[in-house]
């Protein structure tokens, strides 16, 4: 399902809503270019949890875990890892819920991962010129297409899609 999203805050209500309605050890894969909304939808994300903290890009850090919450947020950036690097982080010790209390894992830059769960949320965003969704001629727009694996989708997401005229 694609939703189209006509401005950042539209990016992070999306992530609201997703923080209010997912369970514990819900993977989200985020992908998109630079500058497409990954963190921004993530900083959503945070608010449905009831995450009081600042939600920040891990770019540097690679992981950040939000623990006092609705459900813990680990959120996690691999744009500057290698492979290697990547397998070293025991990325399922995160969905798995080994070593750390089950909660939410959104992992940006995920298209750099040598292997996924058995079950997640892909997600790319994307900006997009879409003026037959939007009321100004040729402004531009985020899509969301949102492809859940082995998993299922909440009500309210899959409301946003019709809402939003999408498919």
């Amino acid at each position: 399902m694609k939703i189209f999203l006509k401005d950042a805050l539209a990016t992070q209500d999306l992530g609201i809503i997703l923080g209010q309605t997912l369970k514990a050890n819900t993977v989200i894969l985020l992908e998109g270019d630079l500058g497409s909304g990954k963190t921004t939808l993530v900083q959503g994300l945070g608010k449905g949890l009831d995450i009081d903290e600042p939600i920040v890009s891990p770019t540097f850090t690679i992981i950040n875990e939000y623990t006092q919450a609705r459900l813990p947020l680990y959120h996690l950036d691999l744009y500057r890892l290698e492979t290697a690097e990547i397998i070293g982080l025991n990325l399922d010790t995160y969905w798995d819920g080994i070593e750390v209390v089950p909660g939410i894992v959104a992992i940006e830059w995920a298209q750099r991962m040598p292997y996924k769960p058995d079950a997640y949320i892909a997600i790319h965003l994307s900006n997009e010129s879409e003026s037959q969704h939007l009321d100004e001629v040729n402004s531009v727009a985020r899509a969301a297409k949102i492809v859940p694996f082995n998993c299922t989708l909440d009500e309210k997401i899959l409301a946003l899609s019709k809402e939003h005229n999408c498919s």
